[in-house]
């Protein structure tokens, strides 16, 4: 099922020019690989978060497998890991799958 307002994957070429180009959005980070259980879970769910917060936040996937070192440069040791920044930096990250409500929650803490 593919939505026109899936997440924004994300590399070391575009990261840093997203966080510089959000504003005062929040922008959501979710470190994920594709060979992980959770992270196969909750890849459905950021992709709705990325229709419903079109407006208002950014959400974003970054692949540790393939950007190992923006993985590094964030200290993601787990995964899934979501990173959330505002005004390019990083503001709060959760570790860890929460579910739809602890995703929104924490993107809800950071809009306004």
């Amino acid at each position: 099922m593919s939505d026109t307002h899936g997440a924004t994957h994300l590399d070391t070429t575009s990261f840093q020019s997203t966080l510089d180009e959000a504003g005062s959005k929040p922008v959501f980070v979710d470190f994920f690989a594709t060979w992980c259980g959770p992270c196969k879970m909750a890849a459905p769910v950021v992709d709705e978060l990325s229709s419903e917060y079109h407006d208002t936040a950014v959400i974003a996937k970054v692949d540790v497998d393939e950007n190992q070192p923006l993985a590094q440069q964030y200290g993601v040791m787990s995964i899934p890991t979501v990173v959330m920044f505002k005004d390019g930096k990083e503001v709060d990250r959760v570790v860890g799958f929460p579910g739809k409500d602890g995703y929104k929650k924490l993107i809800d803490a950071h809009l306004g």
